[in-house]
């Protein structure tokens, strides 16, 4: 008999529903790894840190040092968005947000906030010491361009060490009250600049933008800086510990006047948060959201906020928080005096 002929070994294919799949895991698997190494171009995470205790910060001459106290500070820490953050909102940190990136070197807005750090630890001091009684100095004669945003209207006209000392004739000495003055225009609006360069004193109109982080606000493109100069009739001198920017004024003078004997938190545990002008006037800040959930991890009892849309966005996130808005440093005293003492 003649034998069969053996039936062909069927070669299997790399095609296979098993290998597929296999493979489909595995492009997956790398997907999410670059997504999760790779930067967002462009954006950043602002993470929640819990509120800190003003009193280690703070050294006044002829007074005891303080290691712990009842007046808390809150900042933000932020890094650079990682893509698979932009995209997926669940693999972010709790309490986090993306925002975008500001229109300035890294560099630069270390240094920025580094600048406006300074500027509260000699803002803070002049505030406390004024209301208490004391005689303190303080002078500034404008502020400084540090930058410009290219892609702003205020670029084809400023330049870096331009000093801004007017805007709508009115006299602006500090950041905080350039803030104050752009604070009631819209992006778009023109506004009238006036202007050291030299010795030379110059005047134009510069059209507004939007705040990159907030649409709503407007921001003439320039980073700036003060130029103050503050005399104090005692040595304060305070220690942020490489923290920058300019939200924990309210919270530095708050706790001054409690070490010089001022009856300011009637035994509750106070948080506070706002940029400082020398009037006392208490300034809008960014960060809300986080800086509220970094109050509730600390257990405080109240939060002091900038009135407006500082305090609406900070009692969305309150839980049990007692939320204050305020307007300057005067009003925050009496409303912490309307407390009552906690048991």
């Amino acid at each position: 008999m003649t034998p069969e002929p053996a039936a062909p070994r069927r070669r299997r294919s790399w095609l296979s529903p098993g290998r597929l799949a296999g493979a489909g895991a595995l492009i997956l698997a790398l997907v999410f790894v670059v997504s999760w190494i790779a930067p967002a171009d462009g954006y950043e995470l602002q993470l929640v840190d819990p509120a800190h205790p003003v009193a280690p910060l703070v050294r006044i001459a002829g007074h005891p040092t303080k290691n712990d106290g009842p007046i808390y500070f809150v900042d933000v820490r932020e890094r650079p968005a990682r893509l698979i953050e932009r995209f997926i909102p669940w693999v972010r940190a709790d309490g986090s947000s993306l925002v975008r990136s500001p229109p300035i070197s890294s560099a630069l807005e270390q240094r920025l906030g580094q600048v406006q750090m300074s500027d509260s630890q000699k803002v803070a001091p002049y505030v406390a010491l004024k209301l208490l009684g004391y005689k303190a100095t303080a002078r500034s004669g404008g502020v400084a361009v540090l930058a410009l945003d290219r892609k702003a209207p205020a670029a084809k006209v400023l330049k870096p060490n331009d000093v801004i000392v007017a805007v709508d004739g009115e006299t602006i000495r500090t950041v905080a009250e350039l803030r104050a003055h752009l604070a009631h225009k819209r992006p778009g609006e023109r506004v009238d600049v006036r202007y050291r360069r030299g010795k030379e004193t110059r005047e134009a109109k510069v059209r507004t933008i939007a705040d990159p982080t907030d649409a709503k606000h407007a921001l003439i493109g320039v980073t700036v800086s003060d130029n103050l100069e503050v005399k104090l009739p005692l040595n304060v001198t305070i220690d942020a510990g490489g923290i920058g920017g300019p939200s924990a004024g309210l919270a530095f003078a708050l706790d001054i006047l409690q070490e010089l004997g001022r009856n300011v938190t009637h035994g509750r545990r106070i948080a506070a948060t706002g940029e400082l002008a020398l009037d006392g006037s208490v300034l809008p800040i960014g960060g809300v959201k986080q800086k509220t959930l970094g109050v509730r991890r600390a257990g405080v009892d109240v939060f002091l906020v900038p009135a407006g849309d500082n305090a609406r966005e900070a009692r969305r996130y309150a839980g049990g928080i007692r939320i204050i808005p305020v307007e300057n440093v005067r009003q925050a005293l009496r409303a912490l005096a309307t407390l009552s003492p906690k048991a």
